[in-house]
């Protein structure tokens, strides 16, 4: 019997594949009224194996699925779509399944494309088209907002030669894309730039130590924060082609920060503790400091990650335990001061778009549950400036969904606005969106609306502005 048969990530309920994609007009709304001033789209990217693995699955192996809700005049729509990568087109083409997954020995992929590009981690609205990326850097596919249907690999008009990791960030304020590769070949990581108009306006190389495993970056109005963190693939594993994560304590976590079109040489390094991040909340220019708020995980490669069989391994390292985390990077100085600004174990932060690089005063994180396998059981609404924060717990046998924050129509203030997200109930096996209001967060969700098919966890989300949308 294959070792994922016993995989909680396949076949679990709260992850396990949905088998149709489908669009419903009209959602039943079976608490509460549905805001008449939210207009928008709110689209939830993750992994949806099309076929069933061979060998043992990782849950970041699975087809990219997006799950997308419109919401406009108090009125909810429904549909989810496949992304039509270039490996997903193969394997309908094959009629199975052709790549093996991280866990497997990867030798046997083909040869063009040895890792399975699947663009499942992050979605971004750029350019009026989704954009839907992969963790381990691969094409960024464009999708349209509207009907979630696959446009093809965005090579911004042609220019663009490298691929592109997953948190790219889009600047709401100028339109444009600011984005981040990396690998195992030198130059290890290369930082980029396109235009409002999806053109690509910016590349330069970044001079690493040697291959790295950077997850996220932040920008500001002027520069963007890149990562070099002590968690990174053994050298001597890389040689023999295999996958081997360990986390040197003896090195810092290092932070360069480059102008936002500046060149290679123009980066400067900040040093600090090391650590692990996977999500950046925002950063931000505050006089001499550049100030980043970010989820810092402190011991990244957890004991009993050595031990067991791969099945084992991943449930270890994929139980996250992650802190609000405060840097300030002093670009007069060259200091660095760092510190935690809570102790509780929260992760994929959101916030509201239009203060992206911005100061801002409130992140949006959900709340890790205390379980075998990663669930979100909650949100936490964090006041980065008191302190203070408030949580917003979906019950038991619920979990969510990385919410989006969805400015009012008319929004005056940074927290003016609706927070949206899937929730799945495993006692009934349903699912549903909640609609929070920001401001009034601990109050609960002032409605709640049925969603049609059973949406699998996943990973990170948007929302669409409804007049971008036209």
């Amino acid at each position: 019997m294959l070792e994922t048969e016993f995989n909680p990530y396949l076949s679990a309920k709260l992850f396990a594949p949905v088998e149709k994609e489908i669009a419903v007009d009209v959602l039943e709304v079976i608490e509460g009224e549905v805001p008449k001033d939210l207009w928008g789209s709110y689209v939830r990217n993750g992994p949806n194996p099309k076929y069933a693995p061979t060998g043992r699955y990782h849950w970041f192996d699975g087809d990219a699925m997006l799950h997308a809700v419109h919401i406009e005049n108090g009125k909810v729509s429904y549909r989810n779509r496949y992304i039509q990568t270039n490996a997903f087109q193969r394997e309908a083409a094959h009629g199975g399944p052709i790549w093996v997954g991280r866990m497997e020995d990867m030798s046997r992929n083909p040869g063009d494309e040895p890792l399975k590009d699947t663009a499942n981690t992050d979605v971004v609205f750029h350019n009026n088209n989704l954009l839907a990326m992969w963790y381990m850097s691969g094409k960024p596919y464009r999708v349209n907002p509207r009907t979630l249907e696959t446009v093809g690999p965005e090579d911004f008009a042609g220019m663009l030669k490298n691929k592109i990791s997953a948190h790219s960030k889009v600047d709401e304020n100028t339109g444009e894309f600011l984005f981040f590769d990396y690998g195992i070949v030198h130059p290890y990581m290369i930082y980029g730039v396109a235009s409002a108009d999806g053109k690509l306006a910016h590349c330069v190389p970044i001079e690493l130590p040697g291959p790295r495993l950077p997850h996220d970056m932040a920008i500001t109005q002027n520069y963007s924060i890149l990562m070099d963190l002590p968690l990174f693939n053994d050298p001597v594993a890389i040689q023999k082609g295999r996958y081997k994560v360990n986390f040197y304590r003896d090195l810092p976590s290092r932070f360069g920060i480059i102008p936002r079109f500046g060149a290679s040489e123009s980066i400067r390094w900040f040093e600090a503790e090391p650590c692990y991040i996977y999500h950046v909340c925002n950063a931000w220019e505050e006089g001499d400091e550049i100030v980043m708020i970010a989820c810092r995980v402190a011991e990244p490669c957890p004991p009993s990650a050595g031990g067991g069989g791969p099945i084992e391994r991943m449930l270890a390292f994929l139980k996250l335990n992650a802190q609000l985390h405060c840097y300030r990077f002093n670009m007069k100085t060259g200091s660095v001061k760092e510190g935690q600004l809570d102790d509780m174990n929260t992760e994929f932060p959101t916030i509201n778009l239009g203060y992206m690089g911005r100061p801002s005063r409130y992140t949006y994180n959900v709340h890790i549950a205390s379980t075998d396998t990663l669930r979100f059981d909650g949100l936490v609404k964090f006041d980065t400036q008191s302190g203070r924060y408030d949580k917003q717990m979906f019950g038991p046998g619920r979990y969510g969904s990385e919410a989006a924050f969805a400015p009012r129509l008319h929004s005056k203030t940074e927290d003016d606005g609706y927070l949206v997200t899937y929730v799945h109930d495993e006692r009934e096996d349903k699912s549903e969106l909640l609609i929070i209001d920001a401001q009034n967060f601990t109050d609960g969700p002032i409605a709640r609306v049925r969603i049609p098919q059973r949406i699998p966890m996943g990973f990170h989300a948007t929302w669409v502005h409804g007049d971008r949308m036209r």
